[in-house]
């Protein structure tokens, strides 16, 4: 008698707490990936592949569905989810490279502050130059001297930024056309020959140019490098083979450029944008047993065969992070200091007439 009352007992608690029986949240529901970017770009591309996986791993097996919503160099889509996304982990954002630079340069169109936001995933990436056979250039030291290089970018430069400081920091001086809506139509006028020097991710570069450059149609140069937990400047893991903007700095002037206001401003934006590039975020508010079963899924994704294999293609190599692990890391790296602020503002104006 007194066993049975005791098991009804603690049955009832049970059935009483938090969760206990309940569905899970996400069951029966659809959650929207907000990519700020064009359809094509490496968002978009890495979460239409994330998608299916977030699906399996979510506890309830959600729908995911993606929501492209493309201008500002990024900014629009991002002001959106700031403005409009409930804290209810139904409506997500992913961040380009391009709208984390646009934050920590404080771009006046910026309405979002990812220092508030819930970071549900993230990892790095890199990004590489390269340039058609048809200007003969082989090297990167050569491209830093070349003449007629033409290259595109939306305007504000977004993610582009880090090239142009590239650019200032090793002393070459292309041509940039803005206007273009992303990264992804500049790649394709230059694939149709109307720019002859480019700059893409290494997820666009690996999916898009490798095959051009195994037809002779892109020559590549050098990567934007990648920053180890050391704090040291190293070769991209996704292309190995090819020198960083660092080396490519010392083989050039035969000494480091560490110390340098441009070479602080270069560095900055690799570290702030492209090592913590490619986040997934919630809504600031967002309860934690909302955002637990997002962190719970990255786990899980990271134990699956399946993703582990595409993930080496997806991911070029970088580890896909859950956020509250990174969290606070992540936000100390979108604090720049001012003086780096202010050269990149005052260059953009001065040298490219572009006001940010």
């Amino acid at each position: 008698m007194r066993t049975a009352l005791t098991v009804a007992v603690l049955g009832v608690v049970l059935l009483g707490a938090p969760g206990y029986g309940q569905a899970p949240y996400y069951g029966g529901k659809t959650i929207e990936i907000v990519v700020p970017t064009a359809v094509g770009g490496p968002t978009d591309i890495l979460n239409r592949a994330l998608a299916p996986f977030l699906e399996k791993h979510i506890a309830g097996n959600p729908s995911v569905r993606i929501r492209n919503i493309p201008g500002g160099g990024t900014v629009l889509g991002s002001n959106w989810f700031a403005a409009n996304a409930k804290p209810d982990g139904l409506t997500l954002l992913a961040s380009p490279v391009g709208s984390k630079i646009a934050f920590i340069i404080q771009n006046p169109a910026v309405r979002y502050d990812f220092r508030r936001f819930r970071l549900v995933a993230i990892s790095g990436g890199g990004a590489v130059f390269y340039v058609s056979p048809r200007t003969g250039i082989r090297t990167a030291a050569e491209f830093v001297k070349a003449q007629g290089l033409v290259m595109g970018s939306p305007s504000p430069p977004g993610n582009v930024l880090t090239a142009l400081l590239a650019f200032e920091l090793l002393g070459a001086n292309p041509r940039v056309v803005f206007g273009f809506e992303g990264v992804g139509p500049a790649r394709l006028a230059f694939e149709r020959g109307e720019l002859n020097l480019d700059f893409q991710a290494t997820i666009v570069y690996v999916t898009q140019v490798l095959p051009l450059v195994r037809e002779g149609k892109a020559v590549p140069l050098m990567t934007l490098g990648y920053i180890n937990e050391k704090g040291e400047i190293v070769r991209d893991p996704a292309v190995p083979d090819l020198p960083t903007v660092y080396e490519v700095y010392q083989q050039i002037h035969g000494r480091k450029p560490d110390g340098l206001l441009r070479w602080k401003a270069y560095r900055a934006t690799v570290a702030a944008a492209w090592v913590y590039g490619r986040g997934l975020w919630a809504q600031e508010g967002t309860p934690p047993e909302v955002v637990r079963p997002l962190h719970d899924a990255i786990d899980r994704m990271n134990r699956d065969r399946e993703f582990q294999d595409q993930a080496k293609r997806l991911l070029e190599g970088y580890a896909l992070l859950r956020g509250d692990q990174v969290e606070q890391t992540v936000h100390r790296g979108l604090r720049v200091t001012l003086d780096v602020t202010k050269f990149i503002r005052t260059l953009m104006q001065e040298k490219y007439a572009q006001t940010i």
